[in-house]
């Protein structure tokens, strides 16, 4: 168990294809080997790769528990170290939560798109990245020519603000081939 000092929070943001659940897995196998207890969280609405476990867009896995609300985390979290993937679909209350967590000393790594397809900042993650101790802004490739990404494309129909996809309903792009504007409409 940690010491009696507080956790930190650390942050990881980005678009679709950036790694950023890659990173996520990576910092927490890296803990785990240093022999803290971690507690990894996703939600029920991303059942992508596994009903599950979280999984990195390059097959890369760790256990989860899937959940509903923010707030079951508290109550689960029976660890050292509580990771949190695909953060941006969870209600407000996971601020609060990681809050928690971190006055209690755990430190917390949290995951998830900063912005939308139509380059919003998505649901909690703005609140969080603003308390974060850390933030790593992770990027991908643009697949239109190749530069940073830092966007995420839809490329498929649905004005929906959530719609759970892969590579076949997103792309990552960089700012001069990103429009959220042509983003296919029903």
């Amino acid at each position: 168990m940690k010491a009696t000092t507080a956790g930190h929070l650390t942050v990881i943001c980005g678009p679709m294809f950036a790694s950023k659940t890659a990173s996520l897995i990576r910092h927490l196998h890296r803990l785990t080997w240093h022999r803290y207890s971690i507690a990894v969280f996703k939600p029920v609405l991303d059942n992508r790769y596994h009903s599950s476990n979280i999984v990195s867009h390059d097959g890369v896995t760790l256990t989860a528990q899937p959940i509903r609300e923010a707030s079951e985390i508290l109550h689960l979290a029976d660890a050292d170290v509580v990771g949190i993937d695909e953060a941006q679909f969870f209600d407000m209350g996971v601020v609060d939560v990681c809050l928690t967590l971190t006055k209690a000393g755990k430190d917390v790594f949290v995951a998830g798109l900063d912005l939308d397809f139509r380059g919003i900042p998505f649901g909690p993650m703005p609140h969080l990245l603003a308390i974060a101790d850390k933030v790593d802004k992770v990027y991908a490739a643009c697949t239109v020519c190749g530069d940073v990404a830092t966007r995420s494309q839809r490329i498929v129909s649905s004005q929906e603000q959530v719609v759970v996809g892969g590579d076949t309903a997103y792309e990552a792009r960089c700012i001069m081939h990103w429009n959220s504007d042509t983003a296919p409409t029903p």
